[in-house]
């Protein structure tokens, strides 16, 4: 029941919520949605800083907040502001200095950690640091509203469908991947259809939005669906490894029904890039 409710409240409540601010505030190539991109990534990076330190990779999680969300926040400042694109390669520069300085001037008995400290603070630079990044750049684009209200109707619609027909037809095909034993091949199937089912419709409802460049429209939309679908299954799943490496359930227990901000966003982050790039390349 949890995670029916879970699943109702990402698709009635979030759902909603970010069109809301994709449609309704658009002002400055989109800052409101890319506040909340930084805000989700610090949440998200605090819960890894939990993971993190089960394996005794010890950063506190607001050292992880702060360095998971400063990739993104660089971005923001080029793609709302103006500010140089050098600016991203500034804060991520800041951002690895940090682990690599930080300890140096710790006492003796803290020395024999420093190397967990720094692949720690590594880790959530790019996870899910870097991979977020990649929404706030999607504004750039053309038709940029609806580019980006495609990109999450895709990953959120492959997670609940993938959800929803595994519930319905995964009892015999389960337990095929160690890292997530309920994770279904009808699942997988059903999901990865909805999300080519998004990006087929793209290409068909709003051509305006999604011109072809290289190949006709719909082998685009269909390879812009796949694609992008696997990377969101791959994203929930590489979460589920995380999880099962630190032996937890949940990274977190901030969203009622989901769990934490992590396993919200998880194949959002992944397959931001991959979507991005393949609409850089098909569109």
């Amino acid at each position: 029941m949890k995670k029916l409710i879970g699943r109702f409240l990402i698709f009635f409540i979030g759902l909603p919520l970010i069109v809301c601010l994709v449609l309704f505030l658009p002002h400055k190539n989109h800052l409101a949605l890319n506040i909340a991109v930084v805000v989700v990534t610090a949440l998200g990076s605090a819960e890894f800083a939990g993971m993190l330190k089960k394996k005794n990779c010890p950063i506190s999680p607001l050292e992880a907040g702060i360095l998971g969300a400063l990739v993104p926040l660089g971005m923001t400042l080029t793609v709302s502001f103006g500010i140089n694109p050098p600016i991203v390669s500034v804060v991520f520069i800041l951002g690895i200095s940090w682990p690599l300085v930080s300890r140096a001037f710790f006492p003796a008995r803290n020395l024999p950690d420093i190397l967990l400290f720094i692949a720690a603070g590594f880790s959530v630079i790019a996870y899910p640091g870097f991979f977020m990044s990649w929404i706030i750049k999607m504004p750039l684009l053309p038709q940029a509203d609806w580019v980006i209200l495609i990109f999450v109707l895709m990953v959120i619609t492959n997670d609940s469908v993938a959800w929803a027909v595994g519930m319905l037809f995964g009892r015999g095909n389960r337990n095929i991947i160690a890292v997530s034993p309920n994770k279904s091949i009808a699942g997988f199937i059903g999901g990865l259809t909805a999300s080519l089912a998004i990006g087929l419709g793209a290409v068909l409802l709003i051509p305006q939005a999604f011109i072809a460049r290289h190949i006709p429209a719909i082998p685009s939309g269909i390879i812009l669906g796949l694609l992008s679908g696997i990377a969101a299954a791959l994203g929930d799943l590489a979460e589920s490894a995380l999880k099962r490496s630190s032996q937890i359930k949940d990274s977190g227990s901030l969203i009622p029904g989901r769990g934490g901000v992590l396993d919200s966003i998880d194949s959002i982050a992944m397959a931001a890039p991959v979507y991005y790039g393949l609409y850089r390349l098909l569109f």
